[in-house]
């Protein structure tokens, strides 16, 4: 396996993950390396991200952020690690954690409507048979109306525009009622209204007691959307609250002195890398 040694890893802060064993820690990850080939996506990461928040990862293109979430959750197999829920292994605490893919991700193509999306979410309740009850459609209806997508439920999925589609998967991952909700780019070609609307939910989600964890990559809205931050580049840099972590010696480590402006408190940082 070869090694970069641009890699800021004398430097890097560590992150410990032993509270990971702690049943209040809804997701730890411990000694985490995913390859592609010969090269490293994710190499030795350790973090614990905690309940009750909503946490950024952030880094640059090619970091291994999306990897990292797909690692997590068993979507991408890693060559070495942990990875506990809860204290537990993610197979016994799945039905606990929601998921929302990047849009590039999905068949729009798939003859759903925009109700039977959500409908998905319900998938351990309904069973093999698949027997859609009243009460399973109320509540499907009531979670595209959070994110106000009611009066679509009959539109076919792919006739929806891309910040549709983004919250109609977003009310499927509230159908599930789920703890913890791990989202990829959540906010990646979605028009101004849509953000709005995504991030008043994941707050609400957040105030209600769950946990959300999403890459995230406007480092300008970090500090207004999000609680904590985890900063990476295929190792891991640092992770704490915005307020400590989101800092510019961190964002060098992390983006290697490469942003054209400073993100901590300026507003002109979007897409600066």
């Amino acid at each position: 396996m070869k090694h970069d040694s641009t890699r800021p890893e004398a430097v890097r802060p560590a992150i410990p993950a032993t509270a990971g064993d702690a049943p209040s820690v809804p997701l730890a990850i411990s000694g985490l390396t995913v390859s592609y080939g010969d090269m490293p996506a994710v190499n030795d990461v350790s973090v614990a991200f905690r309940s009750g928040a909503m946490t950024a990862i952030i880094g640059p293109n090619g970091a291994g952020k999306s990897t990292l979430l797909k690692s997590a959750l068993g979507i991408v197999t890693p060559l070495s690690g942990q990875v506990t829920c809860w204290g537990r292994p993610l197979a016994r605490q799945r039905h606990r954690i929601a998921y929302v893919p990047q849009r590039a991700a999905i068949d729009w193509e798939f003859p759903a409507r925009a109700l039977d999306v959500v409908l998905m979410g319900m998938y351990r309740e309904l069973g093999l048979l698949r027997r859609v009850r009243a009460s399973h459609l109320a509540r499907a209806m009531s979670c595209l109306a959070r994110v106000g997508m009611e009066d679509f439920a009959d539109r076919q999925i792919g006739r929806l525009s891309g910040g549709q589609q983004q919250r109609v998967f977003l009310a499927r991952a509230l159908a599930q009622g789920a703890d913890l909700y791990m989202l990829d780019e959540p906010f990646a070609g979605v028009d101004a209204a849509t953000e709005r609307a995504i991030i008043a939910v994941l707050k609400e989600i957040v105030a209600e007691g769950g946990t959300v964890i999403a890459v995230h990559h406007d480092l300008a809205t970090v500090p207004g959307y999000f609680d904590r931050v985890f900063l990476m580049n295929v190792h891991a840099i640092a992770e704490g609250p915005v307020a400590t972590a989101f800092s510019r010696e961190n964002l060098d480590l992390a983006y290697g002195g490469r942003l054209a402006q400073d993100p901590v408190g300026a507003a002109g940082a979007r897409d600066a890398y």
